[in-house]
């Protein structure tokens, strides 16, 4: 997936306001996950659907400056408006519009009040399988508000969706998958057409995470050493170290570690493999080490997260979501 980089990367772009903040960025700026507050183990859910008023009305419809450093948002305003910051750049939202926010960008929103509409928290593993099956949806990566003058189609595909989400019919999670990929398509089609609603690319730190997560994607399950993705990179380790603190809020290695445990935690909920079928899968010569490495930063060993678990469909149903 060379091409999101090279899509969400721009060089010539001057220096932004996230780049200014730079050296206190992981403390100044909250860094939100899917679910319940700050802790990363939103990344293995799927997507989360709510309506804009539930989380902005009571915030008084002001939605402060953070980042979602693993998932991306796709918000469909159907009244109301207001205006959104994303990096260093302000945009109107008018009364009805379609509004994509990728996963890092530090952004900051005022609703008028009384907006309404839907947003869509969607997890990176849910956006990179959709755009391995076609490519040219990563352009829906970039930030962007376009304006809307028909609601219709778009309105059924958002309305679909938060039907399936709040549902537990069989098939749901392929349901999801296949309605979202409809509205990202119709992202990509207004992108085509509305090349004055994306903004430019963002920052140095943020290419090289986006790179990185490629990387781990590709190889997390055979190589955790960090010199091996620093020199992929042409980086040294402390760069890398640097990058992640400032666009994910976590070390290059708590990273790696994050999507090798979003895996097992995946295998151990999804499959019957056992502890150590799922240690294999993921990389671990000796069932004992993973057993060690999952139990210190779960705080359960893997066959009591699997019992913890009563049907896989509950990890489909998280609580809590963090706002836009």
């Amino acid at each position: 997936m060379d091409g999101i980089a090279d899509l969400l990367h721009n060089s010539s772009q001057t220096r932004s306001w996230s780049e200014r903040m730079e050296a206190d960025a992981s403390r100044h700026i909250p860094h939100y996950f899917l679910y319940g507050g700050e802790e990363p183990d939103g990344e293995l859910d799927l997507l989360h659907v709510e309506a804009i008023r539930n989380r902005s009305g009571p915030n008084n419809w002001s939605i402060r400056p953070h980042t979602h450093p693993d998932h991306m948002q796709v918000l469909l305003v159907t009244q109301g408006g207001g205006e959104i910051v994303m990096e260093d750049r302000r945009f109107a939202i008018p009364a009805r519009a379609l509004v994509v926010v990728p996963s890092g960008i530090v952004h900051q929103i005022e609703f008028d009040p009384d907006t309404d509409g839907t947003v869509t928290t969607v997890a990176l593993g849910c956006i990179e399988k959709i755009v391995a099956q076609a490519p040219n949806l990563a352009e829906t990566l970039q930030p962007a508000v376009f304006p809307l003058t028909e609601l219709a189609d778009l309105s059924a595909d958002f309305r679909r969706l938060k039907a399936e989400f709040d549902g537990a019919a069989q098939g749901r999670r392929a349901a999801l998958v296949a309605h979202l990929t409809c509205i990202l398509v119709a992202v990509q089609r207004l992108s085509i057409t509305r090349e004055d609603a994306r903004i430019a690319a963002s920052d140095r730190n943020y290419d090289l995470v986006t790179r990185y997560r490629e990387l781990l994607e590709a190889h997390f399950r055979h190589e955790k050493r960090l010199d091996f993705y620093a020199g992929a990179l042409a980086i040294t380790p402390a760069r890398l170290n640097a990058a992640c603190k400032a666009r994910a809020g976590c070390t290059a290695s708590q990273l790696m570690h994050g999507r090798v445990l979003v895996e097992a935690k995946r295998q151990l909920l999804y499959t019957n493999s056992s502890v150590a079928v799922v240690a294999s899968l993921t990389g671990f010569d000796d069932p004992a080490y993973f057993n060690r490495f999952f139990t210190q930063r779960v705080g359960v060993s893997p066959g009591a997260y699997r019992k913890s678990v009563e049907r896989p469909g509950a990890a489909e149903r998280p609580t809590a979501p963090v706002g836009p």
